[in-house]
C-alpha cells in the first residue's frame, strides 16, 4: 500500500446496488489502507450507519456531507447542474478542498457532465476519455475510451490517442509507447466509416513521450500486449470490449494471476481526480475504484499527465513557429 494520507469523495448513492454495495465497499477500502480518508456523500443516515460499525479508533477517518438527491442512470446528464446531486457535490468537495478525488459508480453521464462543469476540461479537450489498464500476456495495455465519451469521431479519436500516449508514459513508465486504432482487421481500409477516416489521422498526428502510431490492431491485441502499449476506440466499442473481457475470465474460472479486468476506470481530460465503477459495481470494485482514486493523488498521475501534455504542445508550437520563420 502506498503511503501518504489521502481524502476520497465517495459518492454513496451511485450504481444499481447503492447504497448497499458502496457502503460495504467503503468499509473493505479503509479496512485496507490504514491511510485511507474517506467523505461520504449521501444521505447523513446511510454514512452513520457505515459509521457505527468501525472501531471507536477509526471513526475520525470518516466525514459526511449530507446529499439526498441521486442523478438518475437513464437521465438527463445536464440535469446535475439544476439539483444537489451526489456526485455534484462530491466533485464539489474537491474543488473546495475537503477531498482529493472523487469515486462514483453511478450514471457515468453525469459524472463526466459535474466533472466538466466542476474542474474544467484540459486544453484541447472536447470530449474527456475513460482510460483502464488491461493486464496483458505481454505487460499491459491502456485502453481507452470505455465509456467516456460515445462519439466516435476522427478528431475525437486522435485526441485520445495524445491522451493514452501521455498515460501509459506517466503511469506505467512506458517509453515511446505503441498506439493501436482498435478495429476489425489489421490491414488499411479494415473498419467502419469512422476507423477508416480516423486511421490517416493518427497516422499523422503527433504525440507526446516518443509515442508513435502503429496502425490498425484487433481486439486479441488488447489481450496480448505485443502489438501495442495504448488502444484507442469509441466509448461505445471500449465499454463493450471490456465487458466482454469480464465475461471471459468468468467462463474461464477467474482472472489469470496478474489481475482480472479492471474494476474501475480514470477520467481523462478534466482537471480534478475522478474514477468511475460501472453500475453494476460489486463491493470489491467499490473498494477497487477506492484504491485507484488515492493512487492517482498520492502519485500525483493527472497533474503528471496534464504538464506533459502542456509541454508537448508547447514543444509542438515552438517547432511550428520555427518552420514557419525559416
Amino acid at each position: 500500500m502506498e503511503p501518504g494520507t489521502v481524502r476520497i469523495a465517495v459518492d454513496l448513492l451511485g450504481g444499481d446496488d447503492a447504497p448497499a454495495v458502496v457502503v460495504d465497499g467503503a468499509l473493505r477500502a479503509l479496512r485496507a489502507d490504514p491511510d485511507l480518508r474517506l467523505l461520504l456523500v449521501g444521505p447523513a443516515e446511510v454514512a452513520d450507519g457505515l459509521i457505527a460499525v468501525l472501531r471507536p479508533a477509526d471513526r475520525d477517518r470518516v466525514a459526511v456531507r449530507p446529499v439526498r438527491d441521486v442523478a438518475a442512470m437513464n437521465g438527463d446528464p445536464a440535469a446535475i447542474v439544476r439539483t444537489d446531486t451526489t456526485i455534484q457535490a462530491a466533485v464539489a468537495a474537491v474543488v473546495s478542498g475537503a477531498a482529493d478525488a472523487v469515486l462514483s459508480a453511478g450514471a457515468t453521464g453525469a459524472t463526466v457532465t459535474a466533472a466538466v462543469l466542476g474542474f474544467g476540461r484540459w486544453p484541447g479537450v472536447r470530449r474527456p476519455a475513460l482510460v483502464a489498464t488491461v493486464p496483458a500476456l505481454d505487460g499491459s495495455v491502456v485502453l481507452l475510451d470505455v465509456g467516456g465519451s460515445l462519439e466516435a469521431r476522427p478528431a475525437t479519436l486522435a485526441r485520445h490517442a495524445v491522451l493514452g500516449a501521455a498515460y501509459a508514459a506517466v503511469t506505467h513508465g512506458v517509453s515511446q509507447p505503441r498506439v493501436g486504432l482498435l478495429s476489425i482487421g489489421t490491414e488499411p481500409g479494415k473498419g467502419d466509416r469512422i476507423r477508416r477516416a480516423a486511421d490517416p489521422v493518427l497516422a499523422e498526428q503527433a504525440m507526446p513521450a516518443g509515442a508513435g502510431y502503429v496502425g490498425l490492431v484487433e481486439g486479441y491485441d488488447v489481450s496480448n500486449g505485443r502489438r501495442a502499449d495504448v488502444v484507442v476506440t469509441d466509448g461505445f466499442t471500449g465499454n463493450v470490449l471490456l465487458k466482454g473481457i469480464e465475461g471471459a475470465y468468468a467462463m474461464a474460472g477467474g482472472p489469470p494471476e496478474r489481475g482480472g479486468a479492471p474494476r474501475a476506470a480514470a477520467l481523462l481530460g478534466v482537471a480534478g481526480a475522478v474514477v468511475v465503477c460501472h453500475g453494476a459495481a460489486r463491493p470489491d470494485d467499490v473498494a477497487s475504484g477506492i484504491a485507484l482514486a488515492a493512487h492517482l493523488h498520492r502519485r500525483r498521475t493527472i497533474p503528471a499527465v496534464s504538464a506533459l501534455l502542456a509541454e508537448f504542445t508547447a514543444a509542438a508550437g515552438r517547432a511550428t513557429d520555427t518552420e514557419v520563420t525559416a
